[in-house]
């Protein structure tokens, strides 16, 4: 790539595009002799590009397990943005076709060699504030705001479960508001699908509270009676779309409201509040494994159509982490539980953390945004938070049920 494609001026030694050698004799009458031209060097321009100072790394694909690197949000220019960086054969912003190292006028210190300039290797302001924010967002986030926003709604759920637990049941029914006003908002301006909110919203909440009060059979009633809201509801519009606006009101039923009221059956038992402490504790260390380890020695694809900065390392991460923190858990948290039936428990909680995160990932590829919401800084919206815990919670429910009874 030459200089002008990258806004540099042509080079000294080039004429319209040409060698002076190419153009023939030169006229008579210079201001000067050949001997003296021969000593003049051009100045250096270096590009101040916004990027400027960047590591490689940032640009590498593959960096941390073949991932996307737009799911960090970082990008991937396609050529060399950098005051450092030289494209194959040496050329780059003042190296012509030929001046690479040992080319025509290529070589430090050889014909036609230009000294560098006196602050290109100094970092400039672009350089520091690039590192500043690589430090900050190393994965694709601010880490600072998503650790003090995670911080803070573990102390809420905390005290919320362990002091009241009406309180806690209170807390699931706003993340399920929220969390079904998100999908429904992003349906509808993304797909133009208008699944009706307030019934949903309305039955969800019946559905967490039925769920805690009434039990598994008063849960899938709620269910039942906000289904048969949603279809009635929509009758008040026109017919267009009224097939797909009423499936994907089911769906978000079933997905948001009805999942999480899983969390509620937990409740229920008599260790409730360790119950559905282990089962958010064992979410939260399967993705904290699967994004460790997948950051470190991630370099296979686990679905790359689907999440590309998911990788194989990073789920055997998710399984470990999860089957040593399962042991544990079962053992000394779970009244009658014993260190096996807790590996079993880490390993179907990060499969079902995994696959849920991959299904979110998937609606959100087919909706076309990154996010779902930005309520929670460094997190996304409340439902990108909930997309590994809403799957997963039946089948901590189940699992312990089955090891360790209802009670």
């Amino acid at each position: 790539m030459n200089d002008s494609s990258w806004g540099a001026l042509p080079r000294a030694d080039y004429v319209g595009g040409r060698r002076p050698s190419d153009l023939g004799p030169a006229s008579a009458g210079p201001a000067y002799d050949e001997h003296d031209a021969q000593q003049t060097r051009p100045m250096p321009i270096v590009p101040d590009f916004p990027d400027a100072g960047r590591d490689a790394d940032d640009r590498g694909p593959g960096r941390h397990g073949g991932g996307d690197q737009r799911e960090r949000g970082t990008a991937s220019p396609g050529g060399p943005l950098f005051r450092d960086e030289r494209p194959p054969g040496g050329a780059g912003p003042g190296h012509g076709p030929g001046n690479g190292p040992g080319g025509a006028g290529g070589g430090p210190g050889g014909p036609g060699s230009v000294p560098p300039h006196p602050s290109a290797g100094a970092p400039g302001p672009a350089a520091r504030t690039g590192r500043a924010a690589r430090e900050k967002k190393k994965a694709g986030r601010d880490l600072r705001a998503a650790i003090g926003v995670g911080v803070g709604l573990g102390a809420v759920i905390g005290a919320s479960l362990f002091v009241v637990k009406d309180v806690f049941v209170g807390v699931v029914v706003v993340a399920v508001v929220v969390g079904l006003w998100e999908l429904t908002s992003r349906l509808q301006e993304r797909k133009q699908i208008k699944a009706p909110l307030v019934p949903l919203a309305v039955g969800g909440a019946a559905m967490v509270v039925a769920g805690y009060v009434r039990g598994a059979e008063g849960a899938w009633v709620a269910m039942a009676l906000t289904a048969l809201a949603v279809l009635v509801w929509r009758m008040t519009d026109p017919p267009e779309g009224y097939l797909k606006d009423v499936t994907a009101g089911v769906f978000a039923a079933f997905y948001v409201p009805f999942l999480a009221t899983f969390v509620a059956l937990m409740l229920t038992a008599d260790d409730g509040a360790w119950r559905v402490l282990v089962f958010l504790a064992l979410t939260v260390i399967s993705d904290t494994g699967a994004y460790a380890v997948g950051w470190r020695f991630g370099r296979r694809p686990l679905a790359p159509r689907i999440s590309p900065g998911k990788t194989r390392e990073g789920l055997l991460g998710a399984v470990a982490f999860a089957m040593v923190a399962g042991a544990l858990f079962m053992e000394f948290l779970i009244d009658g539980g014993s260190w096996w039936q807790g590996l079993l428990l880490g390993l179907a909680v990060a499969v079902s953390a995994t696959l849920g995160d991959l299904g979110e990932s998937m609606i959100k590829r087919d909706l076309g945004i990154k996010d779902m919401g930005a309520l929670l800084p460094g997190h996304g919206g409340i439902m990108d938070r909930l997309d590994s815990l809403l799957p997963t919670a039946p089948v901590v429910w189940l699992l312990l049920v089955i090891f360790v009874g209802s009670g």
